[in-house]
């Protein structure tokens, strides 16, 4: 994706931000589309998994790390990056300048603000397999990027996944997931470990 740039324009509530879209939802203001930079905020490399190995050698060692569903770079033009809950949580900062990986409770006044049926209208109106698709009703335009397991990666098309900045416990962090097959929002914990999508909010 490359820097972003310190460039705003404002245009039908929708703000631009180098490469990045946000879109005002209530007080919030939350970026579009899941998360696709390698450098954390401070310019450091975020190290990448290209393979099976690297990706459980980082999960081990409780380290940063991030890769593209199967490890394709091809799947971050529309999916973005997975990333495990150790990049988010590095002090380097993951979320560009400005923005900040939201937390349990900020994930949790967005879903209020669609007053029941959230997860239709978080998500995107294509992309979603089995007519799955939702209405996107105030452009947040959620993607089923799925996951990375250390057995391999899974839900492409029929699910998304986006962390938060809130530990569960030491060795899990909350988590959002919405399915193709479901209109409902899910709040789970979940494995340090796994790759999942992020989304920024602003600050």
């Amino acid at each position: 994706m490359g820097k972003f740039s310190s460039i705003l324009i404002l245009l039908f509530g929708i703000t631009y931000i180098g490469f990045t879209q946000t879109v005002s939802i209530g007080a919030q203001a939350w970026t579009t589309k899941n998360l696709d930079v390698s450098m954390f905020r401070n310019g450091d490399t975020i190290p990448k998994a290209n393979s099976k190995e690297e990706w459980i050698k980082a999960a081990e060692n409780k380290l940063p790390a991030c890769c593209y569903y199967r490890y394709n770079a091809a799947y971050g033009t529309e999916f973005g990056m997975l990333y495990n809950w150790y990049a988010v949580n590095d002090s380097r900062g993951l979320a560009p300048e400005g923005y900040h990986i939201p937390n349990d409770n900020e994930w949790t006044i967005l879903e209020n603000s669609f007053h029941g049926n959230a997860g239709k209208k978080m998500k995107s109106t294509s992309g979603w397999d089995e007519a799955g698709n939702g209405t996107n009703s105030k452009g947040f335009s959620c993607m089923p990027g799925g996951m990375c397991l250390s057995s391999g990666f899974y839900g492409l098309g029929v699910r998304g996944n986006w962390w938060s900045s809130s530990e569960s416990d030491t060795k899990s962090a909350w988590a959002r997931s919405l399915n193709y097959d479901s209109d409902k929002v899910n709040r789970h914990d979940q494995s340090k470990e796994i790759g999942y999508s992020v989304r920024c909010l602003r600050d």
